[in-house]
């Protein structure tokens, strides 16, 4: 009962209706955008790293760094790009990741949906693992791509549901296009993820060059619904701001109020994101009715 007050009160805010159900109705109609962090996967017990600091030191544990640097993702990935090459961070972090990461239920549930776009922010496979276990193929990714050894001006690579690298514009045509903007293990190993991978879409994000035209056409008139994603790390809460930018209001973001920091709880007011606060496994259950 208290995580459907939680979740009534919040929707009410928002100009909704009460019951949570309503909510995952909108969901369901495309009008709402899923935007979904890692916190998802530690529903499944995921055997990935799912937060910045734990990734940083599993890069650590594989190619030790100096220890001002120690839990501090990008730095950490920078270092052993520059002294490792960039080829031995990619082939560090497909190891990372390689162990297959299972679908929760609603990864399940959200691939049965004809939603216009999910935004997916982890470096894992598991909602492309559960649209394949769907068997719809009206689908594919747009991953984020390091600028490193590329001799023309891309910022995203287009998969198709195959995993086939395709021309981006494609991507108008599926009826579910999945925005990776940090990149995936699969299919072909994308990994934004050192400092210097960021530069130049720090320097462009603003103008919103890097964000898939795709992207910004199907956010715009929508909100945003942030499931199992932190704000607690300035590079995250620079991509939320700018994916989110230009889409309609009335965003939602399901967190424990007494867990957030102080610049979490800046930006969720700046940005205009209403809290859910509730645990994310009862707030799930809620949206589909359980």
């Amino acid at each position: 009962m208290i995580v459907r007050a939680a979740l009534a009160e919040a929707e009410a805010r928002a100009d909704r209706q009460s019951a949570p159900s309503a909510l995952w109705g909108e969901l369901a109609a495309g009008r709402i955008v899923p935007y979904l962090g890692p916190g998802l996967l530690a529903l499944a017990g995921a055997p990935i790293p799912l937060t910045p600091r734990d990734l940083a030191l599993a890069l650590h544990a594989r190619a030790p760094v100096s220890g001002r640097l120690r839990g501090l993702l990008w730095a950490t990935a920078q270092f052993i790009e520059s002294r490792r090459h960039r080829k031995t961070l990619t082939a560090l972090m497909a190891d990372i990741f390689r162990a297959p990461t299972a679908p929760t239920a609603f990864h399940r549930q959200l691939a049965g949906l004809d939603v216009p776009l999910i935004i997916d922010t982890w470096y894992d496979g598991a909602l492309r693992t559960a649209l394949i276990e769907s068997g719809r193929s009206d689908w594919g990714e747009l991953q984020g791509v390091t600028r490193a050894g590329q001799y023309r001006d891309v910022w995203t690579k287009a998969y198709d549901a195959s995993g086939t690298e395709v021309d981006p514009a494609r991507a108008a045509d599926w009826t579910t296009v999945i925005y990776k903007p940090h990149g995936a293990v699969v299919p072909a190993a994308n990994f934004l993820v050192s400092d210097s991978d960021y530069v130049e879409i720090l320097t462009e994000i603003d103008i919103q060059s890097p964000v898939p035209e795709v992207v910004k056409e199907r956010r715009r008139g929508r909100s945003f619904l942030f499931l199992g994603a932190r704000f607690d790390d300035q590079m995250l809460r620079i991509f939320a701001r700018q994916i989110a930018k230009r889409a309609g209001n009335g965003h939602l973001a399901v967190l424990e109020r007494a867990r957030l920091t102080r610049n979490e709880t800046r930006f969720l007011h700046e940005v205009g994101i209403e809290v859910i606060d509730c645990p994310l496994d009862c707030a799930l259950a809620a949206f589909a009715g359980d």
